[in-house]
């Protein structure tokens, strides 16, 4: 039976970022696209171009002796070292240039190189390849459409050019190429020009992304090792307030006893003495847990116990949580040591699992002497087939289905995040779908990541 469209398939939200990957009052980064370059840059790129410029079009009319119509291509090069020197003179501007004012300097680049090929031989120059150079650096550093209407600019220019131009000046007057092979450089520069800037776009823009997803996934971990710390800190706090605590209580103890039980005082002490045991027992409780979980506080955790710990902030009421243990060979009860890194990796994973299936969430942690895998699997719809191969990619779909409430697009991080805190901590992570037709997630480390430490 043929499934539902895949843009529609629920399980395409899968990959999209969990609200405990990235704070929901954060701004995403992948919507960043202003600051990828300095104006200084440009500045420098230009002043190399003029100088280029300057040096070609001087060695030719004097240097070859081709007569040029040096008067308008000094012009035009002056209007760069103008521009430039404005630029330079600007104070208070902004480091980073927004997306609209980089696209708005490299389209002067583009005209101006036009207006030098249309004095110097248009399409027969041999530098009308220099006309790629601005289109490069808009893919690395633009959006899609500053960067695609540049690449209609040029392709408006080059098209210009074909027809319009000064004659290439020669030695004996000037030359002319037959009109086919001028169609052919049109075609080539054009077909390059538009492909050289979908690639360069296509890969920057990937790296871009990468990028982001791991500046997003430090931020995860510097967000769970907050967290950690706090734990940590509050158990200290609850072991070190003991000692105090346990004096006044005897010495309000001791001052009920010397007091007579008519005392206006009597019942000032009574209501001492039971506040100081509530605030004895708030602390046992503080700190019987770590020491129960491994010793320090909340440092060393059984398997059962990491899962149980990572996956409690993400149960909802109607989902069946269950929690199975297998020990192959090894330790009974082996102990790992809390590390954010899994705490939220697996995290991540538990939530995804819940938020997608109908009524039973399964983690299954099975180990021996060789390795330790954690399988997290749901009853959902599991994973679209067509995507299968892609899991684990930042940003593989950004498309919203009814919305949310906060009107915020999912990010595409939560599965990605997962994956690469898993990984450092040395584990494997495989998506599938299980037999039964839910997703299927399997995190394995090899060697099993057990503290041996007592």
């Amino acid at each position: 039976m043929a499934g539902p469209p895949i843009p529609d398939h629920p399980r395409v939200q899968a990959v999209r970022m969990t609200e405990t990957a990235y704070p929901p009052h954060a701004t995403p980064i992948a919507t960043a696209i202003d600051g990828r370059v300095t104006l200084r840059t440009l500045i420098l790129i230009r002043w190399i171009a003029v100088f280029g410029q300057l040096t070609a079009v001087l060695s030719v009319h004097y240097g070859f002796g081709f007569k040029l119509p040096l008067g308008p291509a000094l012009a035009a090069m002056g209007a760069s070292v103008l521009l430039n020197l404005a630029a330079q003179a600007q104070r208070g501007a902004r480091p980073r240039l927004a997306d609209r004012d980089a696209a708005l300097y490299l389209g002067y680049d583009t005209l101006q190189l036009t207006l030098l090929l249309y004095l110097t031989g248009g399409l027969q120059n041999p530098f009308a390849i220099l006309i790629l150079a601005p289109l490069t650096v808009a893919g690395t550093i633009l959006s899609r459409v500053s960067v695609t209407a540049l690449t209609v600019l040029a392709l408006c220019c080059l098209t210009g050019l074909a027809l319009w131009q000064f004659p290439l000046p020669w030695a004996n007057g000037a030359v002319g190429l037959p009109p086919l092979y001028l169609l052919g450089i049109w075609l080539a520069l054009s077909l390059s020009a538009i492909f050289i800037t979908a690639y360069v776009w296509s890969v920057a823009q990937e790296a871009r992304s990468i990028s982001d997803a791991l500046s997003a996934s430090q931020m995860a971990l510097e967000r769970e090792q907050r967290l950690s710390a706090l734990g940590a800190l509050a158990a200290a706090a609850a072991h070190e307030l003991g000692t105090p605590l346990g004096t006044i209580h005897l010495v309000a103890k001791e001052l009920a006893s010397e007091i007579p039980p008519d005392s206006p005082l009597a019942e000032d002490i009574a209501l001492l003495q039971s506040q100081s045991l509530r605030c004895r027992d708030i602390l046992a409780e503080l700190s019987r847990k770590p020491e129960a979980e491994g010793g320090e506080p909340f440092d060393r955790l059984t398997v059962a116990a990491l899962i149980d710990a990572a996956g409690a902030p993400h149960r909802l009421g109607h989902i069946q949580f269950v929690l199975e243990t297998d020990a192959v060979a090894g330790p009974a009860v082996p102990m790992i040591r809390r590390s954010p890194e899994i705490i939220h990796g697996l995290g991540n994973l538990i939530q995804n699992a819940t938020q997608f299936a109908r009524s039973r969430v399964t983690v299954r942690a099975r180990w021996d002497l060789e390795s330790l895998t954690i399988t997290v699997t749901d009853d959902g719809p599991g994973f679209p087939q067509s995507l299968l191969h892609r899991i684990g990619e930042p940003y593989i779909s950004t498309r919203v289905e009814g919305g949310r409430a906060d009107g915020r697009a999912h990010m595409g991080l939560g599965i990605f995040i997962a994956q690469t805190l898993l990984e450092r901590t040395g584990a494997m992570v495989g998506f599938a779908n299980s037999r039964s037709g839910g997703a299927q997630v399997v995190v394995r480390w090899i060697p099993p990541i057990f503290d041996t430490k007592g």
